[in-house]
């Protein structure tokens, strides 16, 4: 991984070559790096702009941000992570007052607030194509992700000259289908584990999106995608933030293989279930690199 972390060129992803390599990244590494795709630079740092703003507001505004579903509004720092903080909005889309109500509860101004529904709008259809080329890469044409609810999340660490060595976000595996990620192009942090279960930095790469494969697409990749474990580490005293896209799972919830990647030489691995299944046995058992999914497991 590290400086060898795939590149995907998205204007090229229509090309065979380029469809390949995103199936050799989603089967090898579990992540690639995305180039050329059509969010704008200066989108991408007005969004970052709005992200200071919103993590800068006192503490008792922020807490204004409330779930939807468990973990997908403001998540404060604790004693058991004091260097993470988040600010969250479920499903955007599907959901037109998601927007309005986020804006509202934390009295984000008119122009913050376009920002956020281009931002959030650009980066869900990048996520959509980019699940659909996924799904291509392995022979399933057709498969439609443009529905797929989402939590667009704004990451903020807290690092300090005394936290240095700490992690600010421990080992996992994402729990959706892929995470989309605009990381901090300055302060690095992220952290993925090889095959060799040696931890690899995955260095800042301004103007690019970090392609993460997560859980389901572990499973309706019916194990072919690598769910990557990975983790965020503080190396120096300053501020880091990351913000993108984290895809879920289908509308409906439903988590299986497609039958066109289950044949005689493909045995289905995992019973079909349904995602809340998953997010709810992770927060029960307090489990988050993958291992739930054994519970899952055909045997």
């Amino acid at each position: 991984m590290g400086d060898s972390v795939p590149v995907v060129d998205f204007r090229q992803l229509c090309e065979e070559e380029e469809c390949n390599k995103v199936r050799e990244a989603c089967e090898k590494c579990g992540c690639f790096r995305i180039i050329n795709h059509p969010i704008s630079i200066t989108l991408m740092a007005d969004m970052k702009s709005v992200a200071k703003y919103l993590h800068d507001l006192p503490k008792e505004i922020k807490k204004r941000n409330k779930s939807v579903i468990r973990g997908s509004g403001y998540v404060y720092s604790t004693v058991k992570s004091p260097l993470y903080e988040g600010l969250g909005i479920y499903d955007m889309f599907s959901s037109p007052q998601a927007v309005h109500n986020f804006c509202s509860q934390l009295d984000v101004p008119p122009d913050h607030r376009h920002i956020i529904e281009a931002y959030g709008q650009a980066i869900h259809d990048l996520a959509s194509i980019i699940s659909q080329k996924m799904a291509e890469s392995v022979g399933v044409v057709g498969a439609a992700f443009k529905d797929w609810p989402f939590i667009f999340r704004m990451v903020k660490y807290n690092f300090t000259p005394e936290s240095v060595g700490e992690l600010g976000v421990e080992l996992h595996s994402d729990t959706g289908f892929i995470t989309l990620l605009q990381d901090d192009e300055h302060v690095g942090g992220l952290e993925m584990m090889d095959d060799s279960g040696s931890f690899v930095a995955i260095p800042p790469k301004s103007g690019s999106f970090l392609c993460i494969i997560g859980d389901v697409a572990h499973v309706w990749s019916n194990g072919r995608f690598l769910n990557v474990k990975h983790r965020v580490l503080c190396k120096e005293t300053t501020t880091r933030y990351s913000f993108g896209a984290f895809m879920l799972a289908s509308r409906d919830g439903n988590v299986e293989a497609p039958k066109e990647l289950v044949d005689t030489n493909h045995e289905r691995l995992y019973r079909p279930f349904k995602y809340e299944e998953l997010r709810e046995f992770r927060i029960i058992t307090g489990k988050r690199t993958g291992e739930v999914l054994e519970q899952f497991r055909i045997k």
